[in-house]
């Protein structure tokens, strides 16, 4: 009787090992559902707006941050000093997950200007994540 309960547990639990493990194509995809889904609530200066796009085959996200900034020198430099800050915030946070990257996903980040114009692009990947979390 001992014996059967044993087995029967030890299915169950590797059962649930099973279907917990996820792959990152997965990970990615539930990444992307979730990010826009939480975007609506996503708070910081002069940012109206931020969406992410999960490009399975390519193992890469774009993350968008619309703000209310105009194209000049002047903002253009004000968001090279800025958005890194911003990126090593949302990582500490996981709002960018390390293990993502980790497992080799790209994100590719823009900073966009009020007419959808690059302020500042950054990427994060496995060589770019230590620089960009000093």
């Amino acid at each position: 009787m001992i014996r059967k309960i044993s087995q029967i547990s030890f299915a169950i639990i590797i059962i649930l090992i099973l279907v917990s493990c996820k792959n990152t194509k997965q990970k990615l995809q539930e990444y992307v559902v979730s990010y826009n889904a939480d975007a609506k609530s996503f708070k910081s200066e002069n940012v109206t707006l931020t969406t992410a796009r999960g490009y399975i085959n390519d193992s890469k996200i774009e993350l968008r941050f619309e703000t209310n900034l105009e194209k000049n020198a002047a903002n253009e430099l004000a968001a090279n000093a800025a958005f890194p800050k911003l990126l090593k915030e949302m990582i500490s946070k996981d709002q960018i997950p390390k293990e993502l990257v980790e497992e080799g996903v790209q994100f590719d980040a823009y900073f966009l200007a009020n007419d959808n114009t690059v302020l500042v692009k950054q990427i994060i990947n496995k060589e770019e994540l230590p620089e960009i979390l000093k």
